[in-house]
């Protein structure tokens, strides 16, 4: 098990997730994982359709078959991302609200709650990665030198999560 990719692993998904927390501006990451019916089939929207954003809190998604539109505006709203689209029978524009005060307190916490999701995660790999090492029955020093190069990997990446939540608080409590 190789403990440096279950952990770098970890910060990527926590990555993704903090992308799909707002910040008052325009990110075509905010569309990612919804799917449209196509054709009776889900597709991402990013399939069907380009993604833009001409000013800093608006998004276009200008489809590459017209006949879709329809499917793109009902697969944005059941998606529940607070955001109504309106379509303008070429293209579905998005015009993302500014974000009161208390919302982005709410999203801060959101982020911080995530960001300790990720360490509890990190926390386990690094459990599993020790009782991985106590069961292989090495010398006591060669042990001790294994657990001591898990335990700096984890603190490495606790480092990496705490930058991820300063930052995200920082975008976030920006105006």
């Amino acid at each position: 098990m190789n403990v440096e990719q279950s952990m770098q692993k970890a910060i990527e998904s926590l990555e993704s997730r903090l992308l799909n927390i707002r910040a008052g501006r325009a990110n075509p990451a905010m569309l990612n994982g919804i799917m449209v019916e196509y054709y009776g089939v889900p597709t991402p929207i990013q399939s069907l359709a380009n993604i833009t954003v001409p000013e800093a809190r608006q998004l276009m998604v200008k489809p590459f078959d017209r006949g879709t539109i329809k499917e793109i505006e009902r697969a944005i709203n059941e998606a529940n991302l607070g955001i109504t689209p309106t379509n303008n029978g070429e293209m579905v524009i998005l015009t993302i609200p500014e974000l009161t005060e208390d919302r982005r307190k709410e999203y801060v916490k959101l982020a911080k709650s995530m960001c300790e999701e990720a360490k509890v995660a990190l926390r386990n790999i690094r459990q599993d990665a020790n009782n991985e090492i106590k069961k292989l029955e090495l010398p006591e020093d060669e042990e001790k030198r294994e657990l001591d190069a898990i335990q700096e990997s984890i603190q490495k990446y606790n480092k990496i999560v705490d930058e991820k939540e300063k930052e995200k608080e920082t975008e976030l409590m920006s105006v």
